[in-house]
C-alpha cells in the first residue's frame, strides 16, 4: 500500500503542475509531451492521474485509519512527552 500511495503522490502533483502551468502560461505538458490533448498517450496520463487522486482520497478509509486533522487524546500526551524527554 505504500508503494501506491507514494506512486500516487507523484501522479497527483504532476497533474497539479500541469495545472498550474495551464494556469499561469497556458502550457499544458502533458499535450506538449504527447503531441495533443485526445492523443492516447494523453488520455492515459490523465486517467492515471484521475485514478491516483480518487486512490488517495479512499486510501485512508480503506486503511482504517481515516482522514484526522488533529491527534488523538492519547498521540497529544505521548507527543507532549517526547518533547519533555520522559
Amino acid at each position: 500500500m505504500v508503494i501506491a500511495n507514494v506512486i500516487s503522490y507523484v501522479l497527483v502533483i504532476v497533474g497539479a503542475l500541469n495545472w498550474g502551468l495551464y494556469g499561469i502560461f497556458n502550457f499544458n505538458l502533458v499535450s506538449w509531451i504527447f503531441q495533443g490533448p485526445r492523443s492516447v498517450g494523453s488520455i492515459i496520463i490523465y486517467s492515471l492521474i484521475t485514478l491516483a487522486a480518487i486512490w488517495l482520497i479512499i486510501s485512508p478509509i480503506i486503511s482504517g485509519h481515516g482522514l484526522r486533522l488533529a491527534m488523538r487524546d492519547g498521540e497529544e500526551r505521548e507527543a507532549r512527552k517526547r518533547e519533555q524527554g520522559v
